[in-house]
């Protein structure tokens, strides 16, 4: 009951701190005419996006904030983004989208990876701390799975975690509250994560610049466009190849999908992805 009271408590002190946060905004730079006219009816509401149309004007208002409060929009985001991960909230794919269309997509690459690896280190600690006998009992077939494989694949743990995190058997967010359950060390959870989520953060913050840049449908069918879409199919399918066929000769993964869940578990898995 403590750890659970424990959590509590962290996940309100978080939740306060960023609503303050989001409900504070500092001045908005002064606008020209153009921006008038661009920015008129807006209300600036902050919340998380749910889909394309949120996500493409919620960028467009940070993006003007950050003409003047680039601090502010930093420590916003990152606190959003740690949030979410920290307490394994789904939707990353949305913030590393909007990393790519605030920041840009090398600034927003570098971003979103140390965001998702910092961010799901908490979440480890945060499991590690207050949560694995919950984890145990609300998953007990997946988590026992993932021991019996973890324990056949100790010898080379680092490239087996490398394998879940590039193709997602397990959903992320349930990897950083098991890991702490599988015994595997902090260090090597950290470097899996940094390292396995490189081609699917890469993949999300460059979409997010590209749709940011569009304004129109002869733009998605620009050259500039098209080649950037041709390496980000690139970028996903390489090293993904390349890991695939490193467990097929050295790992023991056979049996890790969906349908190895109890139905309880499964339309669990399914709802939260």
């Amino acid at each position: 009951m403590r750890s659970i009271a424990g959590l509590a408590a962290i996940v309100a002190a978080a939740s306060v701190y960023l609503y303050l946060l989001s409900t504070h905004l500092p001045p908005g730079p002064a606008l020209n005419e153009a921006d008038s006219r661009d920015h008129e009816g807006h209300d600036f509401k902050l919340k998380f996006p749910s889909d394309l149309d949120e996500l493409r004007d919620l960028a467009e208002m940070l993006k003007f904030y950050k003409r003047e409060h680039y601090s502010y929009v930093l420590l916003l985001f990152c606190s959003a983004y740690l949030y979410k991960q920290s307490f394994a909230i789904p939707g990353s794919s949305f913030l590393n989208m909007l990393a790519g269309a605030i920041f840009g997509p090398w600034e927003g690459l570098l971003l979103a990876c140390l965001l998702t690896t910092t961010g799901s280190t908490f979440c480890f600690l945060l499991s590690s701390t207050f949560g694995k006998q919950h984890v145990v009992q609300l998953f007990p077939d997946k988590v026992a799975l993932l021991q019996r494989k973890a324990e056949e694949n100790r010898s080379s743990l680092f490239f087996f975690l490398l394998f879940l995190r590039f193709f997602p058997m397990t959903p992320n967010w349930f990897l950083n509250i098991t890991c702490p359950v599988l015994n595997i060390p902090l260090p090597i959870f950290f470097s899996s994560v940094f390292i396995g989520l490189i081609p699917y953060n890469f993949i999300c913050v460059r979409t997010g610049s590209i749709l940011s840049e569009i304004s129109s449908m002869d733009d998605i069918f620009s050259w500039g466009t098209l080649a950037q879409l041709l390496a980000i199919a690139v970028a996903a399918l390489v090293p993904g190849a390349l890991i695939k066929r490193y467990g097929e000769s050295h790992l023991k993964v056979d049996g890790m999908d969906d349908r190895s869940l109890g139905p309880a578990q499964h339309n669990q898995e399914q709802k939260r992805r």
